[in-house]
């Protein structure tokens, strides 16, 4: 029961830091876009250190979870976020939502949660220098491939590749600290002289800046799905391609199917929310700002449906 009620906490904080966040990304330049001047811009916002201390406190809490229950009984709740973000920012932002984004936002909740009750994880074998050379490949390829996409994209779907690239570095991030967890056990010296703490770190501050440019590319309801989405996800598969992590299969690979097209289906849905169509005009697209288009320090341009 503490488990359940520290996951629960963890999707509350990670909904309000990200509407904090996405508050504070919005009023950025465009033209600070994957630059490190963002980073410098949201760190004299207030607001944004709100965003920030809300990202540690979910972390915390799940951690806390995870110590009183077992995966798969906390990452389904803590995908719960999504829907609770969703909610907390049609409030802060006054957006009228419609009923693809709420019906798509559900579905990619209960799509994911589905799929990591269905898979469950099992432990598997240590950690390969050749398995993570594989991961960490294919995660550098991967996650700039959806920038390079990202950039050329219009903002709704820049701020949904982005977010996908930022899950996807959540997802590599936990699989760095599960091994650093590990190296701990063996004395704060080992740690100290292994490489996993340190591209945990880059790692994950990097994850943090995609995820600012996806807020500010976009509304919520563009960025944060892919967010939520990618980074249990791409866990899963971190954890068969580097620890060797056993799947549920048999009939089990039914209710795994399932939640995966319920996720494409929840996606589809949210593609098509005029919550997105507001982003995807050509004003909004411009990556360099001019006079004929919208002024990005107008709070009231912002995940507001016209």
């Amino acid at each position: 029961m503490i488990g359940v009620l520290f996951a629960v906490c963890a999707a509350a904080s990670n909904a309000i830091g990200t509407v904090f966040q996405r508050k504070a990304a919005q009023l950025a330049p465009a033209e600070e876009m994957m630059r490190l001047a963002l980073l410098r811009d949201l760190l004299h916002r207030p607001v944004w250190s709100l965003g920030i201390t809300g990202l540690i406190g979910g972390f915390l809490f799940q951690a806390a979870a995870l110590h009183f229950a077992g995966l798969t009984l906390v990452q389904p709740i803590v995908v719960g976020e999504l829907p609770l973000t969703l909610l907390l920012g049609a409030l802060v932002f006054h957006a009228r939502v419609d009923h693809k984004a709420v019906w798509g936002t559900v579905a990619v909740s209960a799509g994911v949660a589905l799929v990591l009750v269905a898979t469950a994880p099992r432990p598997g074998h240590s950690a390969t220098g050749l398995s993570w050379l594989v991961a960490s490949v294919l995660s550098v390829v991967i996650g700039a491939l959806l920038v390079i996409a990202g950039l050329r994209a219009t903002a709704g779907r820049r701020a949904a590749l982005f977010g996908a690239a930022a899950g996807l570095g959540f997802g590599f991030t936990a699989a760095l600290m599960n091994s650093a967890l590990h190296q701990l056990n063996h004395g704060l010296g080992t740690l100290l002289v292994s490489w996993q703490p340190y591209a945990m770190i880059a790692v994950g501050i990097s994850s943090v800046f995609l995820t600012q440019n996806a807020l500010q590319a976009g509304p919520l309801v563009a960025a944060q799905p892919p967010i939520t989405t990618c980074d249990p996800l791409s866990s899963i598969v971190y954890g068969v391609l580097v620890f060797g992590e056993h799947l549920r299969g048999g009939y089990w690979i039914i209710p795994t199917v399932v939640g995966g097209v319920i996720i494409l289906a929840g996606s589809v849905l949210l593609s098509r929310s005029s919550l997105i169509a507001v982003y995807t005009t050509d004003e909004f697209s411009a990556t360099i700002p001019g006079p004929s288009g919208p002024d990005r320090t107008d709070p009231s341009s912002m995940d507001r449906t016209r």
